[in-house]
């Protein structure tokens, strides 16, 4: 690659992520009003509805207000940022200011290798997948070790506070996320060993050929959404900051615009471990029940290129939006467990059976390349 087609990839990278972390930046924001709605709905509550609608006028009757409650993110952000922001006294300055942004820091990072949509051409280069960072083979072991980032920002914002309730709140955030990491991981271990790669287009493009992880694999699907749930320290495993029993936990010295940093990271993770999800078991931006390779492969058109790609780039944003809706009627629903509950969830439960699938899963991966499986299937067929 010579300087100048390197600059342009570049510059087309620096785009692609400008617009894709600006997206999701926007969509933290609405998801917020996504949560508000729909708990209201689920609690049979108003919810947001004035900040923001469109009047439709009827004859005799009152106005119908369509949209309403749509600008009411525009109206909490500019609330926290006319709030007073207070730093306490005795707290450690660097390390309670760099706290917050070492929990969103993180979170914008991982979106570089989410594959968007399959195989483009951008101002002459040919991508092999749409993402701000596409062809890294080893995209999940990035995952990892960024996320395992964020835990810094919870624990360095408790410690930095000086307040026993903020210190709390971030040892429980190390012990549990220590103890949902490993389920995690392991969980993770098994769409790579069907895929045979690291790599998240790869993982996608095995599920085209076969079928979605979780069809083949619901127990590693629901494992991994949990111990994503409690990764976020979203409800019922919302331990660490529990308002009854901490005084908000480990953000409570926090105002202002720093407060809405861990705010923003906790929404932000979100969208962002749905996207992952997404990708290792729903086919990530595979339509379903449509081969975009054979269509694109015989129409042979850019329109055509271009339809598929919005379609996938669509499919997968229903599908983060699906999962989205999943958390929030799962915190609508479910009371905060115990202390004890979750630890014994966490190493007792999720731990031993995340264990034993990545077991039973290599097992039969060895008996399906033995041919094992054609050989009864023979016997039983004759």
């Amino acid at each position: 690659m010579n300087a100048e087609s390197a600059g342009q990839l570049a510059w087309i990278t620096l785009v692609v992520g400008g617009i894709i972390t600006f997206a999701v930046i926007t969509g933290f924001a609405y998801t917020t009003l996504l949560e508000r709605k729909v708990l209201a709905r689920l609690q049979h509550r108003v919810g947001p509805n004035r900040a923001g609608y469109v009047p439709i006028p009827r004859r005799g009757k009152k106005e119908r207000r369509l949209l309403g409650g749509f600008m009411q993110p525009a109206a909490d952000a500019v609330k926290l940022f006319m709030k007073e922001d207070i730093t306490p006294i005795y707290v450690d300055n660097v390390v309670y200011n760099l706290a917050p942004m070492l929990t969103v820091m993180p979170v914008i990072l991982t979106l570089a290798v989410i594959p968007w949509a399959s195989s483009v051409t951008l101002f002459g280069i040919d991508y092999p997948y749409l993402a701000i960072a596409p062809g890294l083979n080893v995209a999940l072991l990035f995952v990892l070790a960024i996320t395992s980032i964020e835990v810094y920002g919870v624990v360095l914002a408790g410690w930095s506070s000086n307040s026993k309730y903020a210190v709390l709140g971030g040892i429980r955030s190390t012990a549990q996320m220590i103890s949902y990491e490993l389920a995690l991981g392991l969980t993770l271990l098994v769409p790579v060993m069907i895929a045979g790669s690291l790599n998240l287009n790869d993982i996608i493009v095995s599920q085209q050929e076969t079928a979605w992880f979780t069809i083949l694999q619901l127990p590693a699907s629901i494992v991994f959404f949990v111990a994503a749930l409690a990764e976020m320290q979203r409800a019922p495993f919302d331990l660490l900051e529990a308002e009854q029993e901490l005084s908000s936990g480990y953000n409570v010295e926090y105002a202002g615009m720093r407060f809405a940093m861990f705010f923003m990271a906790e929404y932000m993770k979100m969208i962002v471990f749905s996207a992952l999800w997404v990708v290792l078991f729903l086919g990530g931006y595979d339509i379903p029940f449509i081969n975009e390779a054979a269509i694109v492969s015989s129409a042979d058109s850019t329109v055509v290129t271009i339809l598929i790609a919005a379609g996938q780039v669509l499919s997968i944003i229903l599908k983060i939006v699906f999962s989205l809706f999943l958390m929030i009627w799962i915190r609508a629903s479910w009371p905060r467990l115990r202390y004890d509950q979750l630890m014994d969830l966490g190493w007792k439960t999720l731990l031993p059976i995340s264990l034993l699938n990545v077991i039973v899963t290599g097992v039969m991966i060895v008996l399906a390349e033995e041919g094992v499986f054609n050989s009864l299937i023979s016997a039983f067929g004759g």
